[in-house]
């Protein structure tokens, strides 16, 4: 008989919690969501405890304890109110849980799953910021821990499933990370000056939030990924690459010193990924059709074009540099974005502001989370003040629109 897992999903009102939530739901013998948490949105919360009836739900947001209080009382529950960043600390390093599924946005994110990682649990990984900003501390403390990390992005969660660990034992040649190239794959650096952001967001594939699809159009997304792949599989930067691939289906490949490539491929469905983080090493039921390559025709690759997209450069540099360099790359990164969409500065301008910031904040050592966070807000100062100084843009772009938030069709 197999042991249910009780499972802690962070985040749980978000696109990648409700996907776990819907992974769990499909199998009870196995499987139980015991800790619910979300930031804010209390109301929806309330509706995901109705539903699936966690032993303990958190919000983040202390003022709205009473609510939820309230309203487990009031829906007959027994589950458990708590609030605030300390509380879920607390309950994702106790035995409330033995798997965390950590999918809470940015850096809010980064002391829970610190805490599951020190408590040896199995976390499931989809925060960025995690590994980005402290990749060398949360892999440490994983390590010391005995925890299991299991990445559940797509491309990190193509490579776990070929290297079936994140222990690469010296047998692996190289990485290959799959880029979808964005809105403006093809396009020359001279001719993405004047682009706006309702074009930068319209991407040809998937629809995303504003701020990720900038991240896709620049590259700079692939960018942060090459910084997790470098942490979660103990890979130096120079094995690691990345491929254009318009199709979005190979995910990732691992080439090995014998000559053999191994690639996951399937449909484009987070809970793919999320089944192989709560079923491993069993393959689970996830709900996700299988990849009809017939109907899909062909698939293509191709060089990334760094000239007109340095953001990929610029990532493989805060790589190399270690230290508190990737936390300058991704805090500035945050704000030329920030400023790009809201039409102060050009799209060509978030290159060159990062990159201005990776040599303004040289990069030291990283030893604690403080340090870390110190560089990410000298980042942040220090790029909000060249932006509001137009220090770099002569092409400043049209602002987006509320109703340009949702993607657009591909030009």
């Amino acid at each position: 008989m197999v042991a249910v897992r009780n499972i802690a999903v962070l985040g749980a009102t978000g696109s990648i919690g409700t996907s776990a939530l819907d992974v769990i739901a499909r199998h009870p013998d196995r499987l139980r969501a015991s800790v619910l948490a979300a930031g804010t949105q209390v109301q929806a919360l309330l509706a995901l405890c109705i539903a699936h009836a966690p032993a303990h739900a958190v919000i983040a947001d202390v003022s709205l304890y009473a609510t939820l209080r309230d309203g487990l009382r009031d829906a007959g529950l027994s589950t458990q109110a708590h609030a605030g960043a300390e509380a879920l600390d607390t309950l994702v390093a106790s035995d409330a849980c033995d798997t965390v599924v950590a999918a809470i946005v940015g850096a809010a994110g980064l002391s829970s799953t610190l805490a599951a990682a020190r408590a040896g649990k199995r976390l499931l990984l989809a925060n960025k910021e995690a590994l980005v900003l402290a990749g060398e501390m949360l892999m440490a403390a994983a390590n010391g821990a005995n925890a299991e990390i299991i990445p559940i992005d797509s491309e990190h969660n193509a490579i776990f499933q070929c290297l079936r660990s994140r222990d690469t034992q010296g047998d692996v040649r190289r990485i290959v990370l799959t880029a979808s190239g964005g809105p403006f794959r093809g396009r020359s650096r001279e001719s993405l000056a004047s682009v706006t952001p309702a074009q930068a967001i319209a991407h040809p594939k998937w629809s995303m939030g504003p701020k990720i699809s900038v991240d896709s159009a620049t590259l700079m997304n692939k960018g942060l990924e090459l910084i997790e792949a470098h942490h979660l599989f103990d890979i130096p930067g120079e094995k690691l690459a990345v491929l254009v691939h318009p199709q979005s289906l190979v995910h990732s490949l691992v080439e090995f010193v014998d000559g053999s490539t191994l690639a996951q491929l399937g449909l484009p469905d987070m809970r793919t990924s999320l089944a192989v983080g709560l079923g491993w090493p069993q393959r689970i039921e996830s709900g996700v059709a299988g990849l009809d390559l017939l109907t899909q025709g062909r698939l293509d690759f191709e060089a990334p074009d760094l000239q007109a997209f340095p953001c990929l450069r610029l990532a493989w540099q805060a790589l190399d540099a270690g230290g508190t360099a990737p936390a300058v790359l991704n805090a500035a990164n945050e704000v030329a974005v920030s400023a790009f969409l809201q039409g102060r500065i050009g799209f060509l301008d978030i290159p060159a502001l990062v990159e201005d910031a990776l040599a303004l904040l040289p990069a030291a050592p990283a030893h604690s989370l403080e340090a870390l966070l110190a560089a990410d807000a000298q980042a942040r100062r220090l790029t909000e003040h060249a932006v509001s100084k137009h220090a770099v843009s002569k092409h400043a772009s049209t602002p987006l629109t509320q109703s340009q938030a949702t993607p657009l069709p591909h030009e």
